[in-house]
């Protein structure tokens, strides 16, 4: 950790060593300086954060030191020191921005509390600034949820990422796939989790002000600027900084982003001197950024870079056994929200739910349970209230098998009697015959249906069938009830083929 910096300034030297000596023993980086114009000298060499500036130079008067100080850094923390402790001059010095003063002769123990309760009072500046930034953005964020391999994987990365506190990370995935959670969990599960996490959206700020925002400006950068500003990587010293929408960056930026990666150095705009900057940073797209390098759209040396640490998130459809318990958190979320007390999903709703395949992925997940509950009524959401959407979703059977041939089922294969034909008990001898070619196996018979295993036992146990999936010795595994009552008969709709 880096020590906070101390210019002790005063032209006798015993006072001078004293300070010095007990401030150093005290943990604190420490230079001095007799005179005004060595104090200026050393001011932009050691670039303290406390200065400690006696009123009687043997040059010039302490107040036109702090005068310039305070025009050099309108931040910086001065404490006065007199001989006299006249009223006036400690008043005045505090009208022209010193922090506190204190007199000769002076306590040490007194000394150091004023100077500790400076660096304090600092500190505490810096976090309500940071604070108040945050206030303008969701107050509580989602969880990331999910038990299938590809987010076991997910959450391994993002625990390697923290541990080791990797620099650089790149979050790829569909949007609403959770890229802003998978960056705030890295920061949170590491050592800076204390320090600041700060997002910018690439995509969201013009080109001309993404720099200022980004690295900050001097005074008198540009005509607005009346005052020193810190920008983002200054600001999350020693923490997190989120580049969402990392694609849509101007090329121009591209090129400084990459220099402050590789050097941990940047500029703010209108100055001269570099400033180093101490942050992770964890860059986010939905986009394909090495199609984007071989257009010529997106600089390969920044992806490469970018590049080190990837974790792809995988869409919604292809975690589909993953939506029940997102379903169930964001009620349990949203009960707490709107004051509810919804206990669930109707099995009916949680199959229309687990046909669909959501474009819009885990956000228009979270989108959907939402207006359910703000238009169910009772404790059980229903599919009363889903978009003509996801009730027009249904799962396809296509006729032809992923290799060209024809499939066991193909509509020949159906029988449809004049009476109708019921499509529940239609998709319950699907899922036998499945079964039946799988030998019971369930993970092979979801693969024939092309459903999750999740899916498959949710709909075995809503028909009734055996985790074996086959039915009791003598019995045709293609049984239903009857569907021809005056022939005394049962109706196989599927015609199973020999498997």
């Amino acid at each position: 950790m880096n020590k906070n910096r101390i210019l002790v300034v005063d032209d006798e030297k015993l006072i001078s060593w004293s300070l010095a000596a007990m401030l150093n023993k005290s943990g604190y980086e420490v230079e001095t300086a007799a005179t005004g114009a060595e104090a200026i000298e050393k001011f932009t060499s050691f670039k303290p954060e406390l200065v400690m500036l006696d009123i009687c130079l043997p040059d010039v008067n302490g107040l036109e030191v702090l005068k310039k100080f305070k025009s050099l850094n309108e931040d910086l923390y001065v404490i006065m020191i007199t001989a006299y402790a006249h009223a006036d001059s400690a008043v005045l010095a505090l009208q022209q921005g010193a922090e506190d003063y204190f007199g000769k002769p002076f306590n040490m123990d007194a000394v150091k509390h004023v100077v500790d309760r400076a660096f304090e009072k600092k500190k505490l500046k810096e976090e309500v600034d940071y604070f108040r930034q945050e206030l303008r953005k969701k107050s509580v964020q989602d969880k990331l949820i999910g038990n299938c391999q590809k987010m076991i994987e997910v959450f391994k990365m993002i625990k390697v990422c923290a541990d080791t506190d990797a620099k650089t990370v790149l979050v790829t995935g569909e949007s609403g796939t959770g890229k802003e959670l998978v960056a705030k969990a890295i920061h949170l599960h590491s050592a800076r989790a204390e320090s600041p996490f700060i997002e910018v959206n690439c995509a969201a700020i013009p080109e001309n002000l993404l720099e200022n925002e980004l690295f900050g400006h001097e005074k008198g950068a540009y005509t607005d600027a009346s005052k020193k500003q810190k920008g983002i990587f200054e600001m999350a010293e020693g923490g997190s900084v989120f580049l969402d929408e990392i694609g849509d960056m101007p090329f121009p930026m591209q090129a400084k982003i990459l220099k402050a990666i590789e050097t941990k150095r940047f500029r703010r705009l209108g100055g001269e001197e570099d400033v180093e900057a101490n942050v992770r940073i964890i860059t986010a797209t939905n986009q394909d950024l090495p199609k984007m390098v071989s257009e010529g759209k997106f600089r390969g040396d920044l992806f490469f870079r970018l590049n080190v640490m990837s974790i792809p998130l995988p869409p919604l459809r292809e975690r589909k056994e993953d939506i029940s318990a997102l379903v169930q958190y964001f009620i349990e979320r949203l009960n707490d929200e709107y004051g509810r007390n919804v206990e669930g999903a109707a099995p009916e709703a949680m199959e229309y739910l687990m046909r669909y395949d959501w474009p819009g992925n885990v956000r228009e997940l979270r989108n959907t349970v939402e207006r359910l509950m703000m238009l169910e009524q009772g404790k059980v959401l229903t599919p009363q209230h889903l978009s003509n959407e996801i009730r027009r979703s249904r799962t396809e059977v296509k006729k032809k098998a992923p290799g060209g041939g024809q499939s066991d089922f193909p509509g020949e294969h159906i029988y449809l009697p004049p009476e109708g034909i019921s499509i529940e008990e239609l998709e319950k001898q699907l899922i036998q015959l499945a079964l039946k070619k799988s030998a019971g196996n369930q993970t092979k018979a979801a693969r024939f249906l092309k459903m999750s295993r999740d899916t498959l036992r949710y709909r075995m146990k809503k028909f009734g069938l055996s985790d074996s999936g086959r039915e009791s010795e003598g019995e045709e595994a293609g049984d239903t009830d009857s569907g021809d009552v005056s022939q005394g008969k049962q109706i196989n709709y599927l015609k199973f083929a020999e498997c």
